[in-house]
């Protein structure tokens, strides 16, 4: 049979990191083995599931490039189909109808609690005959002895004994199935080979292998990946930081950083650290998945995520960074070449949203200097410089780069100073602050009429501070 896997997130809120990192691991086993990725959404918790989670899901997915081969599928729509699998439980005698109140398992719980049991169902109504007429639930009769044997991917053999396993909920007394029913019946009818999920499904799984069983089924492979941590230790959630796949989206991070870090996450091939999509699929082995813990850290995704700004076109950074720009406010086609933009600035942003800020001043004028770069630049000695850049700078015919360098060279010349005594306050002048790409590029992409508008607004406050010393 060829291998299937399959990505079932709830649609319960947006695409946590740790549900993308799962998808990308089941997405590569496939890709790698020549098989398929399945998409399906489990949306039977009516209460909590949401339209605007099930967007979030798929837009996700779309913006990671993890296609799907089949899907999305909705459990809601198979309900049909699970009620005829607990149907046929229940003629077979390997279910039953349980009518316990919440007050008998509350007590039976604290009970078990105080005497130090783990806690679960005593199999009350096993033999009790419950009529389909009163208010009930479906069990599933679990074996009362012996063992079932995971062989994990991940985890290697893990052994649970069925006297530690309780007569499991399969159908709600609204009439809806259960997670554990819906699960397996889903992966048996869209023939899934190998379930690759998280850790905290591992104790779900004796239970699911013995419905298949009983069903007549031979369990899928198993791969149960260990969470995703936050730099204290604890579970990876908000008050680390982003965690929703569309939030790192909207701070500017790339698909493919976001991916190569994720798989670093718990998997490595020896030493390397950067991953095309192509080695990816290549190289992994989700029996090489590390079964520890990983801790997420923000510095080492930013570290990847400059890389791939850096080695990425100029033209699909333009496309990527272009929203950036219009959530500032600012319209790219009303300045400079948004390309050009990005080339001046590849090497200098860790994130889109860092090269939309540092790139905002070539495309609208500042109210105000950085106070630190204006102090040590923008002082009396400035004056004259600046002057007689401005001068010239409004008779330059050709405005590239290389005239405006040579015309800022000469202007040091002539005033012999330093390139640097007039390349900064220039560039203080034109950008607002003492960084940015070199001075000619600068010019050429701020523009004549904007260079010198900010050059007199220069002028103008060295005048203001009335410093007359050479300090």
């Amino acid at each position: 049979m060829p291998i299937k896997t399959r990505f079932a997130p709830s649609p319960t809120g947006y695409l946590h990191v740790g549900g993308a990192r799962t998808a990308l691991f089941s997405w590569l086993h496939a890709r790698k083995h020549g098989g398929h990725f399945v998409l399906r959404i489990e949306d039977t918790d009516l209460e909590r599931s949401t339209a605007e989670s099930i967007n979030a899901i798929l837009e996700g997915m779309t913006w990671l490039g993890l296609e799907y081969d089949e899907g999305p599928f909705y459990q809601t729509d198979r309900l049909d189909r699970y009620n005829e699998v607990i149907d046929s439980l229940l003629e077979q005698g390997l279910a039953y109808r349980c009518n316990c109140t919440r007050e008998r398992l509350d007590a039976l719980r604290e009970k078990q609690m105080q005497q130090k049991l783990k806690p679960r169902y005593d199999g009350h109504c096993r033999g009790a005959g419950v009529s389909g007429d009163e208010a009930h639930v479906i069990r599933f009769r679990n074996p009362l002895d012996g063992q079932v044997i995971v062989d994990d991917c991940v985890r290697g053999k893990v052994v649970f004994n069925n006297n530690e396993l309780d007569d499991l909920i399969i159908r709600r007394t609204d009439g809806t199935p259960t997670y554990n029913l819906s699960v397996i019946v889903d992966d048996l009818d869209m023939e899934i080979t190998y379930v690759i999920r998280g850790d905290d499904h591992l104790n779900n799984t004796p239970r699911q292998i013995n419905i298949l069983t009983a069903l007549g089924k031979s369990p899928p492979h198993y791969a149960h990946v260990p969470m995703i941590l936050g730099d204290d230790g604890s579970r990876l959630s908000k008050r680390h930081g982003a965690v929703s796949v569309i939030e790192y989206r909207n701070q500017g991070i790339l698909p493919e950083a976001l991916l190569n870090y994720l798989v670093r996450l718990g998997w490595s091939h020896g030493d390397q650290e950067i991953f095309t999509l192509d080695e990816l699929v290549e190289l992994f082995d989700i029996n090489d998945v590390n079964r520890s813990a990983s801790s997420f850290n923000n510095e080492k995704l930013l570290w990847l995520n400059q890389h791939y700004i850096k080695n990425d076109t100029p033209e699909r950074i333009a496309r990527l960074l272009s929203p950036h720009m219009g959530d500032l406010g600012i319209d790219p086609a009303t300045g400079p070449d948004l390309v050009e933009v990005v080339t001046a600035q590849q090497e200098r942003a860790s994130t889109l949203v860092q090269m939309a800020q540092i790139s905002a001043f070539f495309y609208r004028d500042f109210e105000s200097f950085d106070e630190k770069a204006a102090r040590k630049h923008l002082k009396a000695v400035a004056l004259e410089p600046l002057g007689l850049v401005r001068e010239r700078l409004s008779e330059l015919a050709d405005w590239q780069p290389e005239p405006l360098h040579e015309l800022v060279k000469s202007v040091a010349g002539d005033l012999e100073l330093k390139l640097g005594k007039v390349a900064q306050p220039l560039r203080v002048a034109v950008v607002g602050r003492a960084a940015s790409p070199g001075i000619d590029v600068t010019l050429y992409l701020v523009g004549r009429e904007a260079c010198l508008r900010r050059i007199d607004m220069a002028l103008q406050y060295i005048r203001l501070r009335g410093q007359g010393d050479d300090q």
